[in-house]
């Protein structure tokens, strides 16, 4: 599963379309929705898949409204705790979606044949609706629907750091209470915060571990999985 969050706000920025991201969570409007349907489902799954074809795996691009994989329903207008601005404020989050029901079929039966499945984060309700939706709460959906052994998350950063100006303070394992202490804490913030959030959900649904790791480095996943020191961060019960 992926999002392709940067990617989205150079593209709308230099269309001249404003981006507001509150405690990691981007406001889509309209507009920013559009720009979503083509990079997500247009730019990065062609350019993920052409990626691992190179890479020798058999792939099938698709969106969460494929095969209605992702159900969602339009997210209501909420009381939010703006972690930048130490606020409360009602946030209308526009075209973004909230999970109602995964069907995994299409997934299941892709992987049963040998496919990886490549999907972008949209989803869509009963009406055909379509929904920008974050692509961690999907992929841990899809986890836990899937009855995975793992979740893997790749992004920008080495995992979760006690100081983000620090690589050093890398932390290289957590159980699910100390995340979530940390966000309380406010040692975690921005685009970490849904990612934990899914992660915890996950985990306390029965999927055993979860890792953060960063995507851009050679060999990461292999140091953070066969390796006792890791590359990113560990989740565990």
């Amino acid at each position: 599963v992926h999002g392709g969050g940067k990617q989205l706000t150079a593209i709308a920025e230099r269309l001249g379309i404003t981006q507001r991201i509150v405690n990691g969570r981007r406001v889509t409007d309209a507009e920013t929705l559009e720009v979503a349907k083509m990079v997500f489902a247009g730019q990065i799954n062609t350019d993920v898949i052409s990626a691992l074809r190179r890479a020798g795996a058999e792939t099938v691009g698709l969106s969460g409204l494929d095969g209605n994989i992702i159900h969602a329903q339009r997210r209501e207008i909420q009381k939010v705790l703006n972690q930048d601005t130490g606020k409360v404020e009602t946030i209308d989050y526009g075209h973004v979606g909230d999970i109602v029901e995964i069907n995994a079929r299409l997934p299941r039966l892709l992987i049963d044949e040998g496919y990886v499945p490549v999907i972008s984060s949209l989803g869509a309700d009963e009406q055909g609706n379509v929904y920008n939706i974050n692509a961690d709460t999907i992929a841990a959906e899809i986890a836990a629907h899937l009855a995975a052994e793992k979740l893997i998350l790749l992004t920008d950063v080495d995992g979760i750091l006690r100081d983000k100006n620090d690589p050093s303070s890398r932390i290289s394992r957590l159980n699910v209470e100390d995340a979530e202490r940390l966000v309380r804490d406010k040692v975690v913030s921005a685009g970490m915060l849904p990612k934990i959030a899914a992660i915890a959900h996950l985990i306390r649904r029965g999927v055993r571990s979860a890792h953060i790791i960063n995507g851009s480095r050679r060999n990461a996943l292999l140091y953070e999985v066969f390796t006792d020191e890791g590359a990113g961060t560990m989740f565990t019960a």
